[in-house]
């Protein structure tokens, strides 16, 4: 019967015969000369190959894969066609009391929190991970108790960094008009066959009469294959006494609607 050979074998092996080999040359009766020399020679023989099949056996083991860190693409055999029309379809998962419209076809994350077009960034390489854009979004915006919640899908404009972990921009800065905010980075659910990015961003706006005003933004996005880019902003007011809508209510948004955009 054949025994497949494994190292614990290889090793088992090896030990046994180191054992039986002795055991030979201990004769009751005197030898030759070189029956001795021949008994060693065997021996010799036998720890030379043990000590290469070990090595073989026992040596060249795979070194360990490191541990992911990064929220990069979710591997999937299938891959679905997107279509930018089922992006109406998640308006069902709305809480009650929201009213729905149509979102501004300029509409990007960055203008969502409340700049305009001429705003700018710090590190300036942050602004190009910031707009995406390069059709007329297409998607819906919802104002309720909770804040307002913004839902759309736009096709990636040339020269967009394919790789999102570069730069690296765990935190920056936007300002445009009377604006500032902090955009820090924060962990983005997992989807298949996308690359997923989130954002917190706390902006102060300065009214007439120096009066400062607060809003909070959670945005989610993510990157399909085809070149289409998700996001899901949610903006609440930190002042306003209803119950905001939390980061997870727009991660759990973002994940619907990309199912929805592949039907």
């Amino acid at each position: 019967m054949l025994v497949p050979t494994t190292p614990a074998s290889i090793k088992f092996r090896c030990i046994a015969t180191l054992v039986v080999f002795p055991a030979t040359t201990l004769d009751s009766k005197p030898g030759l000369w070189y029956q001795h020399a021949v008994r060693l020679f065997a021996v010799a023989t036998v720890l030379l190959v043990c000590t290469l099949a070990c090595g073989v056996a026992c040596g060249l083991q795979p070194a360990p894969e490191p541990t992911p860190t990064s929220s990069g693409p979710q591997a999937s055999r299938n891959v679905a066609t997107v279509n930018p029309a089922r992006i109406d379809r998640v308006r069902q998962d709305l809480p009650p009391g929201y009213e729905v419209v149509a979102i501004d076809p300029r509409a990007t994350p960055v203008s969502l929190w409340g700049f305009g077009p001429d705003w700018r960034a710090d590190p300036a390489a942050c602004a190009a991970l910031a707009a995406r854009e390069v059709e007329p979004t297409r998607g819906w915006s919802a104002s309720g108790p909770g804040g307002i919640v913004y839902a759309g899908v736009v096709k990636l404009g040339p020269g967009v960094p394919a790789d999102r972990s570069e730069p690296r921009c765990e935190q920056w800065s936007v300002s445009g008009g009377h604006s500032v905010g902090t955009v820090t980075a924060v962990m983005a659910p997992p989807i298949d066959d996308a690359v997923t990015d989130g954002t917190s961003t706390a902006v102060t706006t300065v009214v007439e009469g120096g009066t400062e005003t607060r809003s909070h933004a959670d945005t989610f996005t993510a990157d399909l294959v085809g070149g289409y880019h998700v996001f899901v902003s949610v903006v609440t007011d930190p002042g306003s006494p209803n119950p905001a809508l939390d980061p997870a209510f727009a991660a759990d948004l973002l994940v619907k609607s990309v199912s929805a955009l592949r039907g």
